[in-house]
């Protein structure tokens, strides 16, 4: 995930003139929406007739490298590296498991019709990503066996570690591993360039090619970067709608929601960097969620994340998930619409 793009978009945020507009409703009455549907500033429609602003475009060539999806059932294998507290692994177990929840588990719009976008996406047998993601196996590492400075490669030592030690068996074919390191843990480009990213294992340090992403809380180091909306940079003063309240009370946390979405997205797609994506450069790739990165919500654009929903006490998001869960989570590329996508569009 890079964040190159996020910081132009945050700098968007002061350079843009914004007005408010009246935003489409969608068969939704007045009442419902004024409580529902939060509006932070929407740009005037200047540029274009069109009602969509969600990064559409003829001239973005997402195109697919003949190498595989993950069409199986995806076995997702956590390891915690550092220190999480019970609540803060709930939270995302919970996001995880809300992917395949059905519509009896969270209600419309939920995160299992987000990840339906990333279902489009198939191989050259015609196997579609899988809408089955499971969680199937959790390691912890609260001693830093690497330390508390990681890099790429010790991160490869944190899996084989896991491999090693875990009681979670190593499956080449839907088993992918999903490294997130606590507050206190930095990373090689961690709000410098990256807040999570996606790769494959090396045999030589592992033993086995196994796709894998990684997640950094950003709560303590850079929550302005790899948690905006819930936090913005001191420099933006009155110039932007301001930091939105996390639907979950944890600025880390509910920010690692939108990149674990973000990774696990790409990781399903492009798993091992030979499959979907844009540019010539596969070192390099830009994915389904690299195209969306700061958009969660219909009017998104040119610096505007979109119309999210608020809730009564004011919390901020865009997506329901099981237990009455409710996150944050930008949108992805969809290979139909060739525009950004989710499920709580109103248009």
């Amino acid at each position: 995930m890079s964040i190159i793009s996020l910081l132009f978009f945050i700098t968007l945020q002061i350079t843009t003139t914004y007005s408010t507009s009246t935003p489409q409703t969608n068969n939704l009455n007045p009442a419902e929406l004024q409580q529902k549907y939060y509006n932070p500033k929407l740009p005037p429609r200047v540029f274009t007739t069109s009602n969509k602003y969600e990064g559409s475009s003829e001239l973005v060539h997402l195109r697919y490298h003949m190498g595989p999806v993950l069409s199986s059932p995806i076995n997702i294998n956590i390891i915690w590296y550092g220190k999480w507290t019970p609540p803060q692994k709930l939270l995302i177990k919970d996001f995880i498991l809300s992917i395949s929840a059905t519509h009896r588990e969270s209600a419309s719009p939920s995160v299992s019709e987000w990840w339906r976008t990333v279902t489009l996406y198939a191989d050259q047998t015609n196997s579609n990503v899988s809408r089955s993601v499971l969680v199937s196996g959790e390691y912890v590492d609260h001693l830093y066996s690497q330390g508390t400075h990681l890099t790429r490669l010790t991160i490869q030592q944190v899996i084989a570690n896991a491999v090693k030690s875990a009681p979670f068996q190593v499956n080449h074919k839907n088993g992918i591993y999903l490294i997130l390191t606590s507050s206190d843990v930095t990373m090689q480009d961690f709000c410098r360039a990256v807040c999570g990213f996606h790769y494959f294992t090396f045999p030589s340090m592992v033993g086995y090619t196994l796709p894998y992403a990684w997640v950094g809380n950003s709560g303590k180091q850079c929550p302005e970067v790899c948690a905006y909306p819930f936090a913005v940079p001191g420099y933006m003063g009155k110039g932007g709608p301001g930091a939105l309240v996390p639907p979950n009370g944890d600025i880390g946390v509910d920010g690692m929601i939108s990149v674990i979405g973000h990774e696990l997205a790409e990781l399903a797609s492009n798993p091992l960097v030979n499959a979907w994506y844009a540019g010539e450069d596969p070192t390099a790739p830009t994915e389904i969620g690299d195209l969306c990165e700061g958009l969660y919500g219909t009017g998104g654009g040119g610096g505007y994340i979109g119309q999210v929903m608020k809730d009564r006490v004011g919390r901020t998001f865009n997506l329901n998930g099981r237990r009455a869960r409710k996150f944050m989570v930008q949108w992805l590329w969809s290979p139909v619409l060739k525009a950004c996508a989710g499920p709580n569009a109103l248009d």
